[in-house]
C-alpha cells in the first residue's frame, strides 16, 4: 500500500551526499560507530556539558540521526502504541522544527522492553525515511513534508514478528535497503528513494532477526549488501538483489563491521576476518571473551570495543584479538542495550540504566575520562555530531557538548 507524492521528487533527491559531521544512520556514516571529527566531549560529569534536553513525545528504542545540523528521531505511543511519531529538532538548540505522526497499520506486539520506535532512520541531505516495528515506512522532507509512504504490512499482510522488530534501513546511493527478517513474509528490499517502489525483493529465512544490513563496496560497480540471520552471513548484489555468496556465520542483533578491508562479525563471539575471494574470508582471530548481547562491537583506533550483558566493557587488540583491558561499569544491575561508539580518541558507553561513560582509546589499561549519572533508561545508541554527543533516552533527547 502506497503513497506517493512527486511534486517536488525531482529537486529533493540531488546532491544526498552525507558530510563528515553527519550521522545519517544507525551507528554513523558506513556504519562503522566511528566519528572523524575532533572537540568532542570528554568531560560529561559537569553541569555545563549538558547543552540542553527535550521531552519526546512517546517511547522508542531507535537511535537519533543528524544530517545538515537536523536531528530526526522517531517514537510511538498510544493504548496499542499505534501512534508513529517523526520528530525533527535543531542540533544547536534544541528547538522543535517539526512534528509528524502516522497511525499503525501493522500489529503492535512486541516485548515490553522494545516499542514500535525501534528502527532507526537514514538521512542524506534531502529527506528522512523513517520505518518503524509496524512495517508503516515514511520519506519526509527535511521541512517535514510527505514525500511517499509504504504500508509494507498492507503490500505482504503475512510479515509477522511478535516480539518486535527492530533491523534498521539503509541509504545506498539512489537505494534504500529495507531489511524485514520475520517469521512471516520475509524478505530484503531495494526501495526507488524517489518514489518508494521496490527495485528489487529478494526473500530471506523466515525466522525472526534483528541486524541492520552492512555495505561493502568492491568496486564502483560491484556493491554488496552484507545481512547475517541465525544461519548465515549472506551477501546480496545491491544492483540486482541477486544472492551472491553466503557463509556459516550466524548472527541475530549485533551488526557487522567492514573497515580497513576487514569485516568484523559478532558470531560466537568476536570474529575478525579478511577477505580472499568472493564469499571467501581467513580468519584472522576470534575471541569468544568479547561477548555482545545486543550490542554491536566497535572497531577503533586499533582496538576492538564490546559492551556485554554483565556491565563489562571490553577491550582488545585490533590486530590480535588479544585482551587489552576490561572494565565493570559500576552500579547494580548494569548492562547493556546500546552499543559503544567513538571519536576524537574517545570511546562513549551507556548503560541500560543511564550510566554514560567516556573512555580513552588506545590506552593499555582502562582510563576512564569521566562518568555521568542521566538517571534515565537508555536503549538506544547515542549519535555524534557537530561537536555534540547526543544520547537518546526513553522520552528524553540530551545533548552533551563541551
Amino acid at each position: 500500500v502506497m503513497l506517493r507524492i512527486f511534486l517536488t521528487a525531482s529537486i529533493l533527491f540531488v546532491g544526498s551526499l552525507a558530510s563528515a559531521a553527519d550521522w545519517p544512520q544507525f551507528r554513523g556514516l558506513n556504519g562503522t560507530g566511528t566519528s572523524d571529527e575532533k572537540g568532542l566531549p570528554e568531560l560529561v560529569d559537569k553541569p555545563e556539558s549538558i547543552k540542553w534536553q527535550v521531552d519526546l513525545p512517546g517511547r522508542g528504542v531507535s537511535s537519533p540521526v543528524i544530517v545538515g545540523g537536523k536531528i530526526f528521531i522517531t517514537c510511538s505511543d498510544g493504548k496499542r502504541d499505534d501512534r508513529l511519531h517523526t520528530v525533527a529538532f535543531d542540533g544547536a538548540t534544541g528547538k522543535q522544527l517539526w512534528h509528524r505522526t502516522l497511525i499503525s497499520t501493522g500489529i503492535t506486539a512486541a516485548h515490553p522492553k522494545t516499542a514500535m520506535a525501534a528502527p532507526t532512520p537514514v538521512a542524506d541531505a534531502k529527506a528522512v525515511y523513517a520505518l518503524f516495528a509496524t512495517g508503516d515506512l515514511a520519506c519526509y522532507s527535511h521541512d517535514g513534508l510527505l514525500l511517499w509512504y509504504r504500508s509494507l504490512t498492507g503490500d505482504y499482510p503475512s510479515i509477522s514478528n511478535v516480539v518486535g522488530m527492530a533491523s534498521s534501513p539503509v541509504l545506498v546511493k539512489d537505494k534504500l535497503i529495507v531489511p524485514m527478517d520475520n517469521s512471516g513474509d520475509s524478505f530484503i528490499a531495494a526501495l526507488d528513494v524517489k518514489t518508494g517502489t521496490n527495485v528489487w525483493k529478494e526473500p530471506r529465512p523466515r525466522e525472526s532477526c534483528w541486524i541492520t544490513p552492512t555495505v561493502r563496496e568492491l568496486t564502483s560497480e560491484d556493491t554488496e549488501v552484507l545481512c547475517q540471520n541465525i544461519k548465515e552471513l549472506a551477501a546480496y548484489d545491491l544492483r540486482t538483489g541477486k544472492k551472491k555468496w553466503s557463509e556459516k556465520l550466524p548472527g541475530q542483533v549485533p551488526m557487522l563491521t567492514v573497515s580497513e578491508g576487514m569485516i568484523m562479525v559478532a558470531s560466537g563471539g568476536v570474529k575478525m576476518l579478511k577477505p580472499a575471494a568472493e564469499g571467501k574470508f581467513d580468519e584472522v582471530w576470534k575471541s569468544a571473551k568479547l561477548q555482545t548481547g545486543y550490542s554491536t562491537p566497535l572497531l577503533y583506533d586499533g582496538q576492538v570495543f564490546a559492551a556485554n550483558p554483565a556491565g563489562v566493557v571490553y577491550c582488545a587488540d585490533a590486530k590480535t584479538g588479544k585482551p587489552v583491558w576490561e572494565e565493570r561499569i559500576k552500579g547494580a544491575k548494569q548492562t547493556f542495550s546500546s552499543s559503544p561508539i567513538a571519536g576524537d580518541g574517545k570511546v562513549y558507553v551507556v548503560t541500560e540504566t543511564g550510566t554514560l561513560c567516556v573512555f580513552k582509546s588506545g590506552a593499555k589499561e582502562a582510563d576512564l575520562l569521566s562518568s555521568v549519572e542521566l538517571k534515565q533508561t537508555c536503549l538506544a545508541t547515542p549519535a555524534l555530531s557537530n561537536g555534540k554527543l547526543y544520547v537518546r533516552a526513553e522520552t528524553k533527547l540530551i545533548c552533551i557538548g563541551k
